[in-house]
């Protein structure tokens, strides 16, 4: 019976670790899942009938029942499986290590550990809940997002440490009586320190996932900023060849009033107010740097031929630092841009609102179809998943920043899909993130 405990034991750790650690998905054709269930019980049965346990058959059965339980490609899967079984045996060893340095030191005698292994394994569990807890989750960072040779250093350091605590632990085991209680408690520290290392090398590597991330981030910030530079650069420029060939228009103008060609004068005070016109702001929000992003948005849309309309204004300035304001609007009108251009009738409509107390923000976009969003953030739909999607958690970090709420929510509006974004911002949680004058 012993066999058939250790094995679902592993198995229900290794689902644990891929599915939240790697972020792979079950099968959802349910006889795949029975048979992955079937062949680790069947493993099991085979061990406890012969009395053995097999590394052939614990191969076969770990290998196979992580194939067939997961979606993904069979190649990723059987190096997964391998490296998961290399890696928790290492872990399984430690805490056995703890178990029987804790029952010898305490003077237990025998050394037998076949009943051990289940308090090992839940010890082992333990270990792994909590990174996913305290590194992983908490920093949204998976092993599938750490790089390579992060993943390659913890196998050859739980190698390191396993040789050696293997080599040491017979010595004590074959020895015990001639040691106190203070040399067990050395040995006890010195796993423990093991252990932590393996915690240090993965927050090194989660540590260098935050920091590409912030990298990006800023990077994508500062495209923001220049295009957005570019774009007021160019009109700018335009102006100023507009006003030096004013002389030129008021020549011709005072020519054709000389003439009283009054239809001409008129038509060409008509085409002259059509290119100043150009340059002036389409839109005003009542916050000049919101302006200019809105404004930047309008200009791309018009150029993919996206209806981009603008409803109410700010009596004054958000008071979001400039940093904040574009990284939230500039990522939500991005977002809307590339989801609407992909539409039959592309459509965009921002609606400002202030009240007493908020500022509220909603931008609809044309989808092209609705999209559930009863929890978190839509996926990203682009390919490169690893990095892209993290503009709406940009979006969030700006909410959540200024004490603000958010809502997504996918509709149906005259009959076409729309996607939603709402945005509430307190005006005391901008009074309590604004930085005072000097």
């Amino acid at each position: 019976m012993i066999y058939i405990a250790d094995n679902i034991s592993n198995y229900l750790i290794y689902l644990f670790i891929i599915h939240f650690g790697f972020r792979l998905k079950p099968r959802k054709n349910k006889l795949f899942i029975g048979a992955s269930v079937l062949t680790m019980l069947t493993a099991g049965g085979y061990n406890a009938y012969f009395d053995i346990n097999s590394p052939i058959v614990y191969l076969i059965w770990s290998v196979l029942s992580i194939c067939l339980f997961f979606e993904d490609r069979l190649r990723h899967l059987f190096i997964l499986s391998a490296a998961l079984m290399y890696f928790t045996g290492i872990i399984d060893t430690f805490s056995v290590m703890l178990i029987q340095v804790v029952l010898i030191g305490g003077g237990v005698s025998g050394t037998d550990i076949t009943w051990w292994m289940e308090p090992a394994y839940l010890l082992s569990f333990l270990v792994y809940f909590l990174v996913y807890l305290r590194l992983f989750k908490k920093n949204e960072v998976y092993l599938c997002d750490i790089k390579f040779k992060y993943k390659f250093a913890l196998l050859i350091q739980g190698s390191i440490f396993q040789m050696f605590y293997n080599f040491v632990f017979v010595f004590f085991e074959e020895n015990h009586t001639m040691y106190g209680l203070d040399a067990y408690a050395v040995f006890f520290i010195s796993i423990v320190g093991a252990l932590y290392s393996i915690f240090l090398t993965l927050s090194f590597a989660i540590k260098n996932i935050l920091s590409d991330r912030q990298n990006r981030e800023l990077q994508s910030f500062m495209y923001m900023q220049k295009q957005q530079f570019d774009y007021q650069l160019q009109q700018s420029e335009s102006m100023r060849r507009f006003k030096h060939d004013l002389v030129n228009h008021m020549g011709i103008l005072r020519e054709l009033a000389n003439q009283k060609k009054i239809e001409e004068v008129k038509e060409y005070i008509d085409t002259i107010w059509d290119i100043q016109d150009e340059f002036n702001l389409k839109i005003h929000t009542g916050d000049s740097l919101l302006d200019v992003i809105v404004n930047y948005y309008f200009y791309l849309a018009e150029k993919e031929n996206i209806d981009f309309t603008v409803t109410g204004r700010l009596a004054r300035r958000t008071g979001l630092e400039m940093f904040d304001l574009t990284t939230l609007m500039g990522n939500i009108l991005q977002n809307a841009m590339e989801a609407a251009v992909q539409t039959a009738i592309p459509k965009i409509r921002v609606e400002l609102i202030e009240h007493r107390k908020e500022i509220f923000i909603v931008v609809s976009n044309s989808v092209g179809k609705k999209m559930n969003t009863p929890k978190g953030f839509p996926v990203t739909s682009k390919a490169d998943t690893a990095n892209h999607g993290y503009g709406l958690k940009n979006i969030v970090a700006v909410v959540h920043k200024y004490h603000g709420e958010y809502y997504m929510e996918s509709i149906v509006e005259n009959g076409e899909a729309m996607f939603q974004m709402g945005i509430a911002i307190p005006k005391d949680g901008i009074l309590k993130n604004s930085i005072p004058e000097d």
